[in-house]
């Protein structure tokens, strides 16, 4: 059996004055899989994320990246992406290209500037020019060029124009690394729905109420995850 890429064991994390917002949480994520967590706003997804990427540090328990207890080390296995675009608006897209090539060793250039060609952006554009949904893009593209191990997508698609989210969902299936894992957090779940192997349903405090293969789930309820999903949390307060 293959060393997880991601797992979490008993892992907390509580903010000043507020109830945990992970709970004693676990999760093992396989190889080869793009995973949709998937849950109501403010229920830990963002939150895993950047405990996992050492952006935040839990109160418990432990985060393991490829088998290694995370840290700096296991940062190099991980590309992240954001919910809100983080990038210096005055930055070219080329600056932006030049960056990550210097600094990720794993970073291709050439699929990079083949992606953002595909999508008509001008590498020679300043970030401030472009509208959200262009910004968001050209994250998504450089963050999808690295070689990584585990892909962290916080909300992908959610400030995209619909017509833009059949490529990005196809960019994310045909770029990543097959031997990789990609997280995927969003609540367009019918959008996102066709491209996950595996999900889990994520509630307060962590808590997976429902969780399995994809293809399995649906078939044995007869219904979209979508559809599922509205049941599953019809009476969650």
């Amino acid at each position: 059996m293959s060393t997880p890429v991601l797992s979490c064991v008993d892992l907390c994390k509580s903010y000043r004055r507020g109830r945990p917002v992970l709970d004693k949480f676990n999760i093992s994520l396989p190889s080869g899989k793009i995973y949709g967590l998937l849950g109501p706003n403010g229920c830990g997804k963002s939150t895993l994320m950047k405990l996992t990427c050492g952006l935040l540090a839990p109160n418990s328990g432990e985060i393991l990246v490829c088998g290694e207890p995370r840290s700096e080390k296991t940062n190099s296995l991980i590309s992240y992406l954001p919910e809100r675009t983080y990038f210096t608006p005055s930055m070219r897209v080329e600056e932006l290209i030049s960056y990550f090539s210097d600094f990720y060793s794993d970073f291709d250039e050439t699929l990079a500037r083949k992606m953002l060609d595909e999508l008509g952006i001008d590498t020679r554009s300043k970030l401030k020019a472009l509208s959200k949904g262009t910004k968001e893009k050209v994250q998504l593209v450089l963050v999808m060029a690295r070689r990584a191990k585990l892909y962290l997508l916080d909300e992908p698609i959610a400030g995209v124009d619909p017509a833009a989210r059949e490529y990005i969902l196809n960019t994310i299936i045909g770029n990543y690394n097959p031997e990789a894992t990609v997280v995927i957090t969003t609540h367009l779940i019918t959008d996102i729905e066709p491209v996950l192997d595996e999900f889990a349903f994520m509630s307060f405090g962590g808590e997976i109420l429902l969780s399995g293969v994809a293809d399995d789930v649906r078939a044995e309820r007869g219904k979209s995850l979508d559809e599922i999903f509205k049941e599953v949390f019809r009476y969650v307060p």
